[in-house]
């Protein structure tokens, strides 16, 4: 995942590294540490902690803990009022001495969600109040090429890349005034289609569903609601992807529709047909292109 779109980076820190979190943590933001474990590394931790007191010691929200001699673990943990409470032993060990890694902790309502290199690791019921969280550290054997802190308006990719099948989550939803903004290009090889969805990643429901046909120059757009698909809607004045094209999609969501522009030129509004827009929670892409770039805001 990229740190670009971070409201804050840092580069290259020396360990170990304290430093403020800008605006402190809240619900859909994102941690992200991308580094190298030494191969004599014997345990690293990362805390997200509310200050950086060392007399009396400030609260940890979150001491993440990679062991590796013995039987290697990942401990988390809370430190309040100077005191550790129950540890949570996770007895599984994605990080490997002398090799990269990157950690995402996503940031929920009731809990953190850690992945590394991609793939899901745990979850970890919050115990300390997110508003209080502003401080994070790292330290122990572990080089750190780059920490990030990602805004809640970004799209996080569920397999940490922009390969297709693409799914990103959209973690509070959506609301009238965002946009979200594909960059992509088009198959050069005969190309057939490709398809967008905006969708509910809990439900088979999809909110919008786009689907240019590249061979008979259609565009047709749809909802999948109640385990069926609505009226189809295909009225374009001109169809604006060829193979081997670069493109620009850009959605605009409001009050009662959606609009949509690609290279900067209008083409289409399409009316809600799911009125709770906070339940449409993930961007769905595949088919016959090559995604570069996700963004929403």
């Amino acid at each position: 995942m990229s740190v670009a779109n971070a409201k804050h980076t840092v580069i290259n820190p020396v360990v170990p590294f304290t430093g403020t979190i800008p605006g402190g943590l809240h619900p859909g933001e994102i941690v992200i540490v991308q580094g190298t474990v030494p191969f004599d590394a014997d345990r690293f931790q990362m805390d997200l902690s509310c200050g950086c007191s060392t007399r009396p010691r400030a609260d940890i929200a979150l001491h993440f803990n990679p062991r590796f001699k013995g039987a290697p673990c990942i401990v988390c943990n809370s430190l309040l009022q100077e005191s550790w409470g129950r540890e949570e032993t996770l007895h599984k060990m994605p990080y490997k001495q002398g090799a990269a890694f990157e950690t995402i902790i996503l940031v929920h309502d009731d809990c953190f969600k850690v992945a590394v290199n991609g793939a899901h690791l745990l979850e970890y019921k919050h115990r300390l109040q997110l508003d209080k969280i502003n401080t994070f550290s790292i330290a122990g054997k572990v080089k750190v090429h780059a920490i990030g802190f990602i805004p809640n308006s970004a799209i996080y990719s569920e397999s940490g890349d922009l390969g297709l099948p693409y799914k990103g989550s959209l973690i509070k939803g959506l609301s009238p005034g965002q946009h979200i903004m594909i960059k992509g290009k088009v198959s050069s090889m005969y190309p057939h289609s490709f398809t967008i969805n905006l969708r509910n990643s809990k439900t088979e429901n999809i909110a919008l569903h786009l689907n240019p046909r590249m061979k008979s120059g259609t565009f047709i757009r749809n909802s999948y609601l109640s385990e069926s698909w609505g009226p189809e809607e295909r009225e374009i004045p001109f169809f604006p992807f060829s193979a081997g094209e670069y493109f620009e999609l850009l959605i605009l969501i409001q009050a009662h529709q959606f609009k949509l522009a690609v290279n900067g030129s209008h083409l289409l509004d399409y009316r809600h047909r799911v009125q709770d827009l906070s339940t449409i929670d993930q961007l769905e892409i595949m088919g016959d292109l090559q995604l570069m770039d996700t963004k929403l805001w």
